[in-house]
Order: C-alpha cells, then sequence, then structure tokens
C-alpha cells in the first residue's frame, strides 16, 4: 500500500471521476464530524450502467496508481448506489435518483466542502492517468 495523505487520495479519485464524466462531484472533509473517516466523495452517474463503471474505474484506478484495494464495499442490488471504503476515504458513487433522493451532503452538512479549484489543484500531478 503507497502512502498517501488523504487529502491527495480524495483529490485524486475525484479527478478519476471527472475525467470519466462522473457528475456534481463533492469531497467532504468529514474528520471532525465522523470518526470512520476523514473525507467522503459523492459523485453521480447518469445511468445504471455508468455507476457500475464509475466504481470499476474507481477501484481500478486506485489499485494501479497507489497500490490500494477498497477495506470495505457496498453495492446496491441495481448499482444504483455504490460505496468504496478505502478507511481514510469513502467513494460513494450514485445514480441521480439516488442523489436526489437521500440527500447525503445535507446529511453531512455540517462537514467542510472542498472547493473544486483546491482539489484539482491538489490532484494535478494525477492528470496523466487519464483512460
Amino acid at each position: 500500500m503507497q502512502e498517501i495523505a488523504p487529502k491527495k487520495l480524495a483529490s485524486a479519485i475525484a479527478r478519476f471521476l471527472d475525467d470519466n464524466k462522473a457528475k456534481d462531484i463533492v469531497i467532504l472533509n468529514v474528520s471532525n464530524v465522523c470518526s470512520l473517516s476523514d473525507y467522503f466523495i459523492i459523485a453521480t452517474g447518469t445511468s445504471t450502467p455508468q455507476v457500475r463503471g464509475l466504481t470499476e474505474l474507481i477501484r481500478k484506478k486506485v489499485k494501479d496508481v497507489f497500490k490500494r484495494i477498497p477495506i470495505g464495499e457496498e453495492h446496491e442490488q441495481q448499482n444504483r448506489w455504490n460505496l468504496l471504503d478505502y478507511g481514510e476515504v469513502v467513494v460513494h458513487i450514485m445514480h441521480n435518483e439516488q442523489r436526489d433522493t437521500y440527500k447525503i451532503e445535507k446529511f453531512w452538512s455540517h462537514a467542510l466542502t472542498i472547493d473544486r479549484a483546491d482539489w484539482e489543484k491538489e490532484s494535478v500531478e494525477y492528470a496523466k492517468y487519464e483512460n
């Protein structure tokens, strides 16, 4: 497992998602409000195949680039909300209907949202890993 700061890992994952057409990417710093993780990434897929594809892509990219595999995974049966748990970073990839229904950003509204410009700057060296 490659050592990487949690914010940099979250930023790189957000970039990988963005490079592969995920929508509405949000990184929440939950370290002050959650004892289980430091960052949540929430991203939207516009179809079930896209949610499944983005999940597979992140699993592969993080393994190839950072030599890490998820310590936990959850897959909703219809692939409309998938979760990859990397310990300090948890990735939620959701179909737009599930994201609208569950509004997990509202549930974690007391967490700090990382600005897009910030995570793009933090992950600039990973832009070369585009498909």
